[in-house]
């Protein structure tokens, strides 16, 4: 199938006599006959379902969709974008060992490995986008035990190079996790680049309307774990909270994402509702239309910033790397911008206040147009100083351009920008 028919199809298909439409299945557990059919079930040697924290037929239906879309073996939705990088992160991470990360990511996810992880025992080492292949080398430790990065950073919107990424992650024997967020399946697939993990935060694009905060962790099944195996004991030696089973010997190239399931769901339990889960199959049903239409008038809008005389600079993919935009995002990147103003930040504010269509949210990726300042808001504790050590210019304006007719947003910038400079 193509990928517009696959965010329709792919994942639920009804039985004869079922409902046409995905059924949300709001129930904590599930019913079995015998004592042995239960038991087999918590032993991994049946697939079923037992308990709403691990496994839901709803849930797992709509992160069968994204995995089709991504090209993987196998997903698992989560409560958020965050708890699916953590998860990403801890299902190969212990104690003592080691990450390095591009350091123009959200902000969130900055704070996540560099702080969170940290106080679990796990280190992170920053390293530029678009430092040479010598400088990401020399991050490289022995415990270094995955790379990560975003398709389209965010709040920047820079394209990663992953091809680039990949090779060096496997060159040391360890995988590349890939956030994928603005970018969506539709518009990127990291695995075809040579990724092994992609992360989303589904509250952005595959929702698309603002009603549901989740996340979904994709295993593409590429990395080969044995290869590596001491890297990687938790997937490579026996789990004995499942009587010694090992996860690459039972479940092959779907290791990874089993153990994701049976192992930090059951215990941390971050879980997709049922009931966001069915909002997401059906923003995901119109997904492909959506990133076409964001990206189509967020283009219209970058051109038009780029030749205001009040606009310093304008970060958009076509615009400012189109090259890397061709490689990799070749029907387009997203609806997500970054620019700059002349006038500084009293300027900026005046023009964020005098916006009337575009709304002033920590949100972004959805239907509606939405615009933030990190300096005034988000990071407002930082100093320009600091601003700039973290990947953020201080005058840097994140703008998501939502579906409203194009000519509205541009009138509602222009009439903003204008109003700010009396």
């Amino acid at each position: 199938m193509e990928i517009g028919t696959k965010c329709i199809h792919s994942g639920y298909r009804p039985a004869k006599g079922g409902p046409r439409q995905m059924p949300i299945i709001q129930s904590t557990t599930f019913l079995y006959e015998t004592s042995d059919q239960m038991g087999r079930l918590f032993d991994l040697e049946e697939a079923g379902y037992f308990y709403s924290r691990l496994q839901n037929p709803t849930v797992d239906n709509v992160a069968a969709r994204i995995a089709a879309l991504e090209g993987g073996v196998g997903a698992i939705l989560t409560s958020s974008g965050q708890a699916a990088n953590l998860f990403a992160c801890l299902n190969i991470c212990e104690a003592g060992d080691h990450i390095i990360s591009t350091n123009n990511i959200y902000g969130g996810t900055i704070n996540l490995l560099g702080t969170t992880l940290r106080k679990m025992g796990i280190e992170l080492t920053f390293v530029d986008a678009e430092a040479s292949d010598a400088e990401i080398e020399a991050a490289f430790r022995p415990r270094t035990r995955a790379v990560f990065g975003e398709t389209i950073s965010n709040p920047g919107v820079e394209i990663f190079d992953i091809e680039r990424f990949a090779e060096i992650a496997h060159a040391h024997g360890v995988p590349l996790i890939v956030d994928n967020t603005f970018a969506t399946p539709v518009h990127c697939r990291p695995f075809e680049w040579g990724a092994d993990i992609v992360t989303h935060s589904t509250t952005k694009y595959i929702d698309g309307h603002g009603v549901s905060v989740g996340g979904a962790l994709v295993d593409s099944g590429n990395f080969d774990w044995n290869a590596h195996a001491d890297k990687f004991p938790g997937l490579t030696t026996p789990d004995a909270s499942y009587h010694g089973l090992v996860y690459t010997e039972r479940f092959g190239r779907a290791a990874y994402i089993t153990k994701a399931t049976t192992h930090l769901m059951r215990d941390i339990g971050a879980i997709q509702s049922p009931q966001n889960a069915f909002y997401l199959n059906l923003g995901l049903q119109t997904l492909h239309l959506r990133i076409a239409r964001h990206t189509e008038s967020a283009l219209k809008v970058a051109k038009f910033l780029e030749a205001h005389p009040a606009v310093a600079w304008v970060h958009f993919p076509e615009l400012s790397d189109p090259e890397r935009q061709k490689k990799y995002l070749p029907d387009g990147s997203c609806g997500v911008m970054a620019f700059g103003l002349k006038g500084g930040r009293a300027f900026d504010n005046r023009f964020l206040d005098a916006l009337k269509l575009i709304t002033i949210e920590t949100h972004v990726a959805d239907c509606h147009s939405c615009v933030l300042h990190p300096a005034s808001h988000t990071h407002r504790q930082l100093s320009d100083e600091q601003l700039r050590a973290a990947g953020i210019a201080p005058d840097l304006i994140r703008l998501s351009i939502g579906l409203e007719d194009v000519q509205d947003i541009i009138a509602d910038l222009d009439n903003a920008l204008e109003t700010a400079a009396k």
